[in-house]
């Protein structure tokens, strides 16, 4: 019998959307407003979700407060109120789109979850605007 617990977390962030070896106009044709050379912010929703057998003994699939304390450590300590071309080491060379954003969040808490239980993350750029990750 599996089960999926589910963890809503927030963070505030800016970005450009650019690729530095093309044209000002080739990133401005593709990315738009997006591309502003002094950045743009969104209050980013995250939904992190882990499948797994509920454990006889706690009767939890994982105790959501630990999975509450890994998006905090490996999310929002290191994203919030932070300028993800700038300051997040993972978008150095890497356009903080938000697939990219995703999968580095999936890979971040991955890395923190035990391989048995499944892991999918969910982030909305904007109320209307969402992507979804499950490492596949």
């Amino acid at each position: 019998m599996k089960v999926t617990i589910s963890r809503k977390a927030h963070f505030n962030a800016a970005h450009r959307l650019h690729r530095k070896d093309w044209t000002f106009e080739q990133n401005d044709a593709v990315f738009g407003k997006c591309n502003n050379p002094n950045f743009h912010g969104h209050n980013y929703e995250l939904i992190v979700s882990v499948t797994g057998e509920i454990d006889p003994e706690t009767g939890y699939v994982m105790d959501v407060k630990f999975l509450s304390d890994i998006i905090k450590e490996e999310v929002e300590h290191q994203f919030d109120h932070k300028n993800l071309n700038l300051d997040v080491p993972e978008f150095q060379d890497l356009n903080p789109t938000a697939e990219n954003i995703v999968v580095v969040i999936w890979n971040k808490i991955r890395k923190r979850i035990k391989a048995e239980f499944k892991l999918e993350v969910v982030l909305y750029e904007t109320p209307r605007n969402f992507v979804t990750y499950k490492g596949e």
